[in-house]
């Protein structure tokens, strides 16, 4: 055994397996190995090694995941072997992995359609990785949540031969979309694929719903470990709390979905009966909050 094993090395923090200064509190560490993982003093901190295989692939997601390569391994460099992305969620979901300082790191998903797959949202952009998700099959459409997650759509996009989508409200982030949502009523953008316009984080996000299943909801709401419960970032709703309340209001009865998929925050998957009461009782609680400054600190 050496101080470098990857598994049993160390049986204390701190070594082995480590978080380096440059983490921004991102969680996507977190929500990939979050038994392993955790927040402290508004960062991430490895606060054991992993106890067997699937702890260490864990790890290695995490790693592979964290937008500024801050979680890594004492004394050696990550094997690329040991790269799980894109990683299966669902039968037809992937989880782009390799998550982009450019987009805050945000996640990015994969979806399997009957002519191709669906890119929600962008992992930072490399060459090999756009030939390592288009070996996967055809990659049609790059939708964007809103203007904060934009920044590799067109790299993507055309790297793909894709079409390029984001709502008018936002526009200004990718002015050469290919196509440009308009106004506040949900639209059917592919077959079972809607897109619904959702004011609130920005003037232009949307949620894209796929066969009443899955729910990428970009930064409109996310599924806290906190508070075991939908939430919304209120503190980093740069456009009107008041819209997004509103937005949500709509979106009872409306929305339906059983996978809750954010670009920031962790994902869930619920019966759809669960979801839509769980989506109601955030509507409510939302219905009186107000505008306010800009406030980091999220409810992970």
């Amino acid at each position: 055994m050496t101080d470098t094993d990857p598994l049993t090395a160390s049986r204390t923090p701190g070594t082995g397996w480590y978080v380096d200064d440059r983490c921004t509190n991102c969680d996507v560490a977190r929500q990939l190995a979050p038994d392993l993982i955790r927040e402290r003093d508004g960062r991430s901190e490895v606060v054991r090694p992993p106890r067997d295989e699937a702890e260490l692939r864990q790890l290695y997601a995490a790693a592979h995941a964290c937008p500024t390569r801050s979680v890594r391994l004492r004394g050696r460099p990550l094997d690329p072997a040991r790269d799980p992305f894109p990683l299966a969620l669902d039968e037809d979901l992937l989880l782009c992995g390799h998550n982009s300082q450019h987009t805050a790191g945000a996640n990015a998903y994969l979806l399997r359609r009957p002519g191709g797959y669906l890119m929600v949202d962008t992992p930072r952009y490399a060459e090999p990785l756009a030939a390592r998700y288009e070996a996967l099959g055809p990659v049609t459409d790059v939708l964007l949540t809103h203007r904060d997650h934009a920044a590799h759509g067109r790299a993507y996009a055309d790297r793909f031969g894709a079409r390029l989508w984001i709502h008018e409200g936002d526009l200004d982030a990718a002015p050469d979309a290919d196509r440009v949502l308009r106004g506040r009523e949900p639209v059917e953008i592919a077959p079972g694929v809607v897109a619904h316009p959702f004011p609130g984080h920005t003037l232009g996000s949307v949620l894209y719903v796929a066969d009443d299943r899955y729910c990428f909801s970009g930064d409109s709401f996310y599924w806290s470990r906190t508070t075991g419960d939908l939430e919304v970032a209120d503190g980093v709703t740069w456009y009107s709390m008041e819209e997004l309340a509103a937005s949500l209001a709509r979106g009872v009865g409306r929305l339906r979905f059983e996978w809750v998929l954010p670009g920031h925050g962790d994902r869930r998957r619920m019966p759809a009966g669960e979801a839509g009461r769980r989506l109601r009782a955030l509507a409510e609680r939302c219905a009186g909050l107000r505008t306010r400054p800009v406030d980091f600190v999220l409810r992970w």
